[in-house]
């Protein structure tokens, strides 16, 4: 008997963990295809987020764009295409730290992604990191060097850190890729006028406002091309078509009123110049030439008075002393001129030599 009730005892301690073991089972394949379930429907939700991010991002409601994309790369953190719309998203919003955290991740996850490297140098321009930007859209370039952006970009940062004869060589790629991109020709025209190529110069600031007219500030870079020649008619004509664009531009006004001053045409120099100071009261460029200029029109106080704002401005400069004994002389102050005469000498005679001659300003 008493076997009997052991082998009883037995067999209902197995049905119990029989029983217990199935209910394991059943919770989890309950809970398996609870997991199956939400990752079909993740799969589900990606493209139609992806889609909704792009549309976003199209129309330019970027924070909708963010969370999208946001929540695609949640959903998905292996897609490609998440992480480039997140970060292109956050690059164009200007959420330069959020960007730079994605795209530094992506970057390394997916290391020959052009597109990647290419928006990552963009971010790190932007922050004003220029050797990881420069990095950045080198290693885009390596991977994909068949775009004009990409160079137009890399051109960018050089030009920003004056590096204006690699940056030619970026910006000649980038036109022979684009050839109808107006801004790249004003671009390399500009690294043509700092590398004293400015017959080169013409010719790019020519061609692009061929192509575009309307180019802001085209007609400006190329009076300044012509100015330097020494061509002032038509250097004084392109800034007057400027003008018209831009009458509120304080290098405009101040440039064309130079290039009058020039070519002895004080009277109309002075009211281009006095708009100059008044858009822009710290060049002392300005404040010298319209000092300069209302003395050669016989205003020798109201030049003294230029003349003393340009000095303050840029106390190194010889020139306005010079121009400021005159006035003085002009108006009886004879003492007072010849100190001013001294503070020239001085001044000159401290400027660094090039070519045997003091540098600076003709007087």
């Amino acid at each position: 008997m008493r076997v009997f009730f052991l082998r009883l005892e037995k067999a209902i301690s197995e049905l119990q963990t029989r029983c217990a073991l199935s209910g394991f089972a059943i919770v989890c394949l309950l809970a398996l295809s609870v997991g199956l379930s939400s990752a079909q429907e993740a799969e589900t939700q990606l493209p139609a987020l992806l889609r909704s991010g792009q549309s976003a991002l199209d129309a330019g409601d970027l924070p909708r764009a963010a969370a999208d994309f946001g929540k695609a790369r949640e959903i998905a953190p292996d897609s490609l295409e998440a992480n480039r719309g997140l970060l292109l998203t956050y690059l164009e919003a200007g959420k330069l730290g959020e960007a730079e955290q994605v795209g530094a991740q992506a970057a390394a996850h997916w290391p020959q992604d052009a597109q990647l490297q290419h928006w990552l140098g963009l971010v790190y321009f932007k922050m004003g990191h220029s050797p990881q930007a420069l990095e950045a859209l080198q290693k885009s370039e390596k991977l994909d060097g068949a775009h004009a952006d990409i160079h137009f970009d890399i051109a960018l940062v050089l030009l920003e850190n004056k590096q204006y004869s690699p940056a030619t060589e970026e910006l000649e790629k980038a036109i022979r890729l684009k050839p109808s991109d107006a801004l790249a020709h004003v671009l390399l025209g500009r690294a043509y006028q700092n590398t004293n190529r400015t017959v080169q110069a013409i010719e790019q600031f020519q061609a692009a406002l061929r192509l575009n007219p309307e180019l802001p500030l085209g007609h400006y870079h190329l009076g300044f091309a012509y100015a330097s020649l020494g061509r002032n008619a038509e250097a004084i004509a392109e800034y007057q078509k400027e003008l018209v664009r831009s009458p509120e531009s304080s290098n405009v006004r101040y440039e064309l009123g130079h290039c009058l001053l020039e070519t002895g045409n004080w009277k109309t120099a002075i009211i281009h110049l006095k708009k100059a100071t008044g858009l822009d009261p710290k060049n002392p460029d300005a404040a010298y030439d319209l000092g300069k200029a209302l003395l050669l029109d016989g205003d020798a106080n109201a030049a003294i008075a230029a003349l003393r704002n340009a000095i303050a401005l840029n106390p190194t400069d010889p020139s306005p002393h010079y121009q400021m004994a005159r006035a003085l002389e002009k108006t009886g102050n004879a003492d007072e001129a010849k100190l001013e005469m001294q503070h020239f000498a001085q001044l000159k005679k401290a400027q660094p030599q090039s070519g045997g001659m003091a540098s600076g300003r003709i007087q």
